[in-house]
Formats: structure tokens, C-alpha cells, sequence
């Protein structure tokens, strides 16, 4: 798969390259070229393992709700651990078609990849709209799409997801789309994709406040009437707001909470956690960090252009104040902890499109150069035409490639949380083959076990992000090398909740662990099992009073044998 995806990147370089001038004059060239920019994307996606382990708590919910038990994590717990809410609608609808709760999976695999996909087109297509609307009568310069179409299918934070049955992907082509439609100037339509977009994440209220600012500030200046900010707002508070009253009705609570569990503790801390995030991606985003600066130079340079070009150098300064807004509101969130800086997944594609509408902004509106007279003609060449821009995209492009192959918090990261979340499925259709129906469990890994363990087991998630109570009561506490801060009351765990069984790894071990974490010692045994035809273990605490029973129970299973601590 990496050979295809680099010959894939060679290609493409060739073709862009090379054709470069028919790019920009012949539709059949171009569609050529944004279709090899489709399969280098989809190959990118490839290249990273499918469904990981954070996708199976949506899906776990999405599952609960096709077997009858409603949006609940553990039936009859309504706690809202999600924060993605239109991500869980669309899954989940194949399923009620088919009567089949595993469809969800294939689902979220098949709508991810294909919403990346959808973001190569749409950058392809809001770049030209942003270049053509300024100059609608002058220079069309449509290889500027294809530019940006090949950047957005470099990004190595929105390949990795692509696969992931995360809803990652959905709220970038959301983000787009919102995009499309400001620079179209269609209000309704702008304020019914953000409204999609905070139902996808909470970070879409950072595009949803720089959309009505855009639409506020169009009005003073006059570019748009003071009804298109009321357009915009009554197009999101059409679904926000009956959104908004069967949340509180169903969970009794205005954040999610997975959102409460993260904003926990100090704001300073996060922020240096967060800004340690931000760093790291910037470092390895360097490239796009450059284009941008590049971009906002090149805007710098116009001034008292026409209306046209000062609208469409408007919805440019929109995509680069989104991008910065994202980036300062994953600061205040602390960061993040999933690799490929997946809560940064807009930002690289923002750039791509604004650093390349910037260009082809500065372009139309340069003043053509004659050729020394020295040669004896009239030739002008548009400046887009030289070769210097698909040159520095297609290298940006296969710097990012780079990035997914070498750097150790993409690629190989992303494999690892795709072995632990195999690791965790088996254990936990170990779990649900073993123990009776109500058994309590806790985990920290609240993602592919509890959604193999199946409703019939209740999972108890030890950091708070299905638990009400630890959410909102429990002590802030940081987590891994990542830094992120979450929530944990033990004592509540395991003197309120009782699990007669604690998972406290991320997987399997390559030996026997006999040791017990000191907040399970008092009450609770280690157990290890020795995984049948492989050299893993699997250690887990069962509580004391039940320890011999449980052991019988889940030795019983021909998967795992049971081996006694020395």
C-alpha cells in the first residue's frame, strides 16, 4: 500500500507538472487531475488501519439504540459520553434499515473514507469559486483547485481518520461546506452547516461565532444586508435549538460529558498542555505553517481593489481567522491525546485552500508584464501559469506523506491503537461469553471492549466520559504523556459502582502481571489468563468475595486459561 500511494504522489507530480498550462484550459485535463488527487487520497487512507478504538464508544451507543435500549451507553444509564451527535445519527440509520446493529461499523468505515474524499472535492471547488468571484469577466485559473485538491489529500490528520469510524472526516467536509456557502453568500444554507458542525463537534461553535461575525461585519461594510446575519441564525437555530431541548430532556445537561471530564482542573495547566500539542503539530506541519505566512504576505500586498476582490479577499481572511480560532480552542481544550493531531484536522486543510485562494487572488489581480522589447512582441504570461505553484504544492504534498510514514505520532501511532483495540475486542467478547448478564466492569478503555462486551455488560468508564458522577464530581487528574486531563473518583468506582471485574490495561502483555494498582488492593485480586495459541496474557482484578467464582467462570472460555500468581 505504500508503494501504490507514492507511485500514486509520482504520478500525480508528473501529470500536474508537466500539463500544467492544459490544467488550467482544458476541463479533461483538469478532471484527470483531480481524479488522481482522489486516488492518492483514498490510498492515504488506506495506508492507516480501519476502526480504532475512541470510534467504538459512538458506536456502542449506536448499537444500544438499534437493540432497543435508546441512546444510552449502559442501558438504562441516560449519560451523554458522545459529543457527536449527527456522526451517531448517520451510522446508526443503515443499521435500523438492514436490522443489523453491526452495519454501524462497516458504516462509519465506508462514510469516513468517503468524507474525506469529499473534502478533496469541495477544496477544489471553493478555491475556484473564491478566485473566480473575484475577477468573474478576467483570468480564470482553475488549476488553482486542483493545487489545493492535491494539498487536502496530503494531509496526513484527516487520512488518518479517514478509515477510523470516527467523525472526524464529517466535520471537516462540514467545515468546507460552510465555507462554500459564505463565499456563495447563502446565509440559510452557511448557518444550517454550522449547525451540523457543532452537532458533529463542539468545536464547530468556533465556526459557527466566525460565521456570524463575517455576515456582521459584511453588513457594515455593506457587502451583505443585515437580514443575511438573520438568515445564517435562524438557518443553525433550526436544528440547534430542538437539539438543544432533547439533550436536556433525554440527559438533563447542557455539556456533554466528555467535554465536562476534559475541561476539568486548572486552566493553566491545560494550557501548557495544549500549547505542547500545538507545537508538536506545528513542527510537524512546518511546511503549511510557511504556506500560510507566504499567503497572508501575498494579501498584504493588495489594497484598493475593487468590491469583487475585497469580498473574495474577505472569505480568505474567514478561512485563515478559522484555522487560528481552532488552533486557540484546542489550547484551551489542553490538546489531545489520539495521535495525528486529530483535533487539528481542519487547520492543514484551511491552509491548503486559503494559502492557494490567496495566490490566485494576488494572480488575477497582478498587473500583466511585458516582455523586454528586446524580443520584439506583446507576449504577456498570467503569473499563475509558471510552474513554481504545483512545483511547491506537490512538494508540500509529499512532505505530508512523509509525515504519515516517518513520524512516530501518525502512522505507526495509529497502528498501535488499531492492535490495542483488537487486543481490547477480544477481551471483551471474552468478557460476554464468560459472565452473566448485569455483570459490573471497569475500564479506562471505555471504546472496543464495552462495545464487544455488549449491553449485557455494564462497563463502567474509571476517567468519567460515560459516568455522570465522576464527570461532573470527580477530581481533575492528567493522563499519559499526552498531558490530557480528565476525571477520576475511585472511591466511587469501587465502593458505588462495585465492579466485580477491573480491566486496567490497554491490552494484552507479553507476561504474567500479578501486581494490583493500590486503589483496587483492599477489595480486589489480580487474575492472569494465558491467551490460548499466543504468548500474551491477560491480567485483570476480580473482586475478592467473588474472586473464585469469577475465575471458574472465565477460565471455562477455550480462549484463555487461567495461571495462579506465585
Amino acid at each position: 500500500m505504500t508503494a501504490v500511494t507514492v507511485g500514486l504522489w509520482l504520478v500525480l507530480a508528473v501529470v500536474v507538472f508537466a500539463c500544467w498550462s492544459r490544467i488550467n484550459t482544458q476541463r479533461s485535463w483538469r478532471h484527470a487531475a483531480l481524479g488522481l488527487a482522489l486516488l492518492l487520497s483514498l490510498f492515504h487512507q488506506l495506508l492507516y488501519p480501519a476502526v480504532t478504538g475512541d470510534a467504538y464508544v459512538t458506536l456502542r451507543y449506536s448499537r444500544n439504540l438499534l437493540e432497543g435500549y435508546g441512546p444510552v451507553y449502559n442501558p438504562g444509564e441516560y449519560v451523554e459520553g458522545y459529543v457527536n451527535f449527527f456522526w451517531l445519527v448517520l451510522v446508526t440509520l443503515p443499521g435500523m434499515v438492514f436490522g443489523d446493529p453491526d452495519v454501524a461499523v462497516a458504516t462509519a468505515v465506508v462514510l469516513g473514507v468517503g468524507c474525506v474524499l469529499g473534502c478533496v472535492l469541495l477544496a477544489y471547488r471553493l478555491t475556484n469559486r473564491i478566485v473566480r468571484s473575484a475577477r468573474p469577466e478576467g483570468a480564470d485559473i482553475p488549476g488553482l483547485g486542483v493545487v489545493a485538491a492535491t494539498l487536502t489529500a496530503g494531509v496526513s490528520s484527516l487520512a488518518a481518520y479517514g478509515a477510523s469510524g470516527a467523525e472526524t472526516p464529517l466535520f471537516v467536509l462540514l467545515v468546507l461546506t460552510a465555507c462554500l456557502a459564505f463565499t456563495s453568500g447563502r446565509a440559510v444554507v452557511a448557518g444550517v452547516a454550522v449547525a451540523l458542525a457543532i452537532m458533529t463537534r463542539p468545536e464547530g461553535v468556533v465556526l459557527a461565532s466566525a460565521g456570524l461575525v463575517w455576515f456582521v461585519t459584511g453588513a457594515v461594510r455593506g457587502r451583505n444586508t443585515v437580514s443575511a446575519a438573520g438568515a445564517y441564525l435562524v438557518g443553525a437555530g433550526v436544528l440547534l435549538v430542538p437539539w438543544t431541548v432533547w439533550r436536556l430532556t433525554v440527559y438533563e445537561h447542557l455539556l456533554p460529558n466528555a467535554l465536562v471530564s476534559r475541561l476539568s482542573g486548572p486552566w493553566s495547566a491545560r494550557f501548557a498542555d495544549g500549547w505542547d500539542y500545538v507545537a508538536e503539530f506545528a513542527l510537524a506541519y512546518q511546511a503549511f505553517v510557511v504556506l500560510a505566512v507566504v499567503a497572508v504576505a501575498l494579501l498584504a500586498t493588495r489594497r484598493g481593489v475593487s468590491e469583487r476582490v475585497a469580498r473574495a479577499r474577505s472569505v480568505v481572511w474567514l478561512l485563515f481567522g478559522l484555522a487560528v480560532s481552532h488552533v486557540v480552542g484546542v489550547v484551551a481544550m489542553g490538546g489531545g491525546w489520539l495521535p495525528a493531531w486529530r483535533l487539528l484536522a481542519p487547520v492543514p486543510v484551511l491552509l491548503a485552500v486559503a494559502g492557494t485562494a490567496a495566490y490566485g487572488l494576488f494572480a488575477v489581480t497582478s498587473p500583466p508584464k511585458d516582455p523586454p522589447e528586446s524580443l520584439g512582441v506583446a507576449r504577456r504570461e498570467p503569473l499563475v501559469r509558471r510552474r513554481a505553484v504545483p512545483v511547491v504544492a506537490l512538494a508540500l504534498c509529499g512532505l505530508s506523506l512523509v509525515v504519515t510514514l516517518g513520524h512516530p505520532r501518525a502512522l505507526t501511532a495509529m497502528q498501535q491503537l488499531r492492535e490495542s483495540a483488537d487486543q481490547l475486542t477480544e477481551i471483551g467478547y471474552w468478557l460476554d461469553e464468560s459472565l452473566p448478564a448485569g455483570t459490573v466492569v471497569s475500564t479506562h478503555n471505555t471504546g472496543a471492549l464495552a462495545y464487544a462486551a455488549g449491553p449485557s455488560i455494564v462497563v463502567v468508564d474509571v476517567f468519567g466520559r460515560t459516568d455522570g458522577h465522576i464527570a461532573r464530581e470527580g477530581e481533575p487528574f492528567r493522563v499519559g504523556e499526552a498531558g490530557v486531563r480528565v476525571t477520576r473518583d475511585f472511591d466511587y468506582v469501587v465502593n458505588e459502582r462495585s465492579p466485580v471485574v477491573a480491566v486496567d490495561e490497554s491490552g494484552y502483555t507479553t507476561g504474567q502481571r500479578c501486581g494490583v494498582d493500590p486503589v483496587y488492593a483492599d477489595l480486589y485480586e489480580a487474575a492472569s489468563f494465558r491467551r490460548a495459541g499466543t504468548p500474551y496474557w491477560v491480567s485483570v482484578y476480580v473482586r475478592r468475595v467473588f474472586a473464585t467464582h469469577l475465575v471458574e467462570q472465565l477460565d471455562a472460555h477455550p480462549d484463555y486459561s487461567y495461571v495462579e500468581c506465585e
